[in-house]
């Protein structure tokens, strides 16, 4: 990785001087800023949160401040002291070293492409679904097809140099606030003629239960402050742009969450809240405003000016999605390349195109297991989308959690092992918000193994739906062994990189 000026003193190998000669500088302040709102702002997990009635607006309300923003000041720290390419492996790597960093990038990485192929790609479904079909399940050749397309567009937009790839977040950021808009209206005018559900304030109190089914999923939902520094070398200045836009992408990812799951809990009864559909549901639901009607079980049909509108927000969901993936997957993408040049992973995938600026073979690799994991997850439910997207997002949400316990605590070692190094931005208490973040992602992940630990271990206020009491042991497998084959593959990485990290640069 390149030694960049005011960068740390630590050993770089030859592959990474190489490597890092063919990256671009396209990245400006516009581009993080919409960037970093497609990592936070994920459209498929407001049914996720809305779902957990409304104790979830009380939550958001308290991760925004106990979560959101500290780590934000967090990440604009590390951002501007440590800007090279590879972001979170590289602060990981010079606090812990590269076995610890590489177990974690591995974590880091293979989350997106099994959550883009396995959630995003099925919400994106469902949406062609319900504004486009009225409801009709695609068939299984339509889903593979419409899944298949979804994907490698996706991933060919990775492929693409940044400075042509980054449109695809850029219109993403634009078509949440768009979407997010008309839906406030409609939500305003469906409110108007027929009233809305005003939660209680007893319905929004917090217990133990609320917390534990809540704090891994709301985790999930808003990181990403980090990503835009994957692609350190790529920024144009670094020091200048990263606080600016963390700041202003909190801000905007509060308000993006915060609005449309309140909208969804005063439009739909709380039993109609999925975790799949919910918000999509939501939107079909006040478009009849504009033409359609509901009936007398809640379903909703448009019709009309309706039917024109669902379309529009149906593309617009849609590339929601698509942007959110594809942001993730450029960002995870270069960590885990410059853990190839720099002797902690496979040589191999640590190739930076001359033409493109970009990782290649990662995004090939991730364009890859996104894939795999359509089909697998598709066979292992059945073809159930609903039970799908609950298989694939509780793995999604493990390994996005745990891949922060070696990143959260960089930065109070790095301020003990390398104070000298210049922190154009320095976080106020950031031991404390360093400490603070580290052991709310332990205890979060805890509870995706044990869920009710503390309390009553897969205990009915705890147990995920479709769980039996007598099957906890099956559902920590179902969490525990893919966690420890990914950390087995991440040490394997970490072995066959040892010729790499030999051959150091004078």
């Amino acid at each position: 990785m390149s030694q960049s000026q005011n960068a740390p003193a630590f050993d770089t190998t030859v592959d990474a001087v190489e490597q890092t000669k063919h990256l671009k500088k396209s990245f400006g302040r516009k581009e993080i800023l919409a960037f970093t709102i497609c990592t936070l702002v994920g459209v498929d997990s407001v049914g996720q949160i809305a779902s957990q009635g409304p104790r979830a607006i009380t939550m958001l309300l308290f991760f925004a401040l106990a979560f959101f923003i500290p780590q934000s000041l967090l990440f604009a720290e590390l951002g501007t002291a440590f800007p090279q390419e590879g972001g979170p492996y590289l602060w990981a790597r010079i606090a812990f070293g590269r076995l610890v960093a590489t177990i974690n990038n591995m974590l880091y990485w293979v989350t997106n492409p099994v959550w883009f192929g396995g959630t995003l790609s099925v919400v994106a479904a469902a949406t062609l679904e319900t504004f486009f079909r009225n409801g009709k399940p695609l068939s299984t050749f339509w889903f593979y097809l419409f899944t298949m397309l979804f994907i490698w567009v996706g991933t060919f937009a990775t492929i693409l140099s940044f400075k042509v790839g980054k449109y695809i977040p850029i219109s993403g950021a634009y078509a949440r606030f768009v979407l997010l808009g008309v839906f406030t209206l409609a939500v305003v005018m469906y409110g108007a003629k027929h009233g809305v559900h005003t939660p209680h304030l007893s319905d929004m109190t917090i217990n133990y239960a609320g917390f534990v089914g809540l704090t891994g999923i709301l985790i999930f939902a808003l990181c990403g402050f980090e990503l835009p520094n994957a692609a350190g070398d790529e920024m144009i200045d670094p020091k200048r742009d990263v606080p600016y836009s963390l700041i202003r992408a909190a801000i905007a990812g509060i308000v993006l969450y915060g609005v449309p799951i309140t909208c969804v809990l005063m439009v739909l009864p709380i039993d109609q809240v999925t975790s799949l559909g919910g918000f999509i549901d939501a939107i079909k639901t006040v478009f009849t405003v504009f033409g359609g009607s509901v009936d007398a079980k809640g379903v909703a049909t448009l019709t009309g000016s309706g039917a024109v509108m669902g379309g529009v927000a149906g593309v617009l969901f849609i590339l929601c999605t698509l942007s959110s993936g594809v942001a993730w997957i450029m960002g995870s993408d270069r960590a885990l390349a410059v853990s190839g040049y720099d002797g902690a992973a496979p040589r191999w995938l640590g190739e930076i195109s001359e033409k493109h600026g970009t990782p290649v073979r990662v995004n090939i690799l991730s364009g890859a297991v996104a894939s795999i994991t359509v089909f697998a997850a598709h066979q292992i439910s059945g073809g159930n989308l609903g039970k799908y997207f609950t298989v694939v997002i509780s793995i999604a949400v493990s390994t996005t959690v745990l891949s922060y316990l070696a990143i959260y605590p960089a930065l109070w070692k790095l301020r003990n092992s390398h104070p000298e190094q210049p922190r154009p931005y320095k976080a106020p208490f950031g031991k404390f918000i360093s400490a603070w973040l580290t052991c709310l992602v332990l205890f979060a992940g805890a509870q995706l193994l044990f869920p009710g630990i503390g309390s009553a271990w897969f205990g009915n206020d705890y147990r995920p739906d479709g769980w039996a009491q007598a099957e906890k042991w099956k559902y920590f497998l179902t969490e525990a062994v893919p966690l420890a084959i990914f950390v087995i593959v991440g040490f394997l990485f970490w072995v066959s990189g040892k010729k790499t990290r030999e051959e150091k640069a004078a």
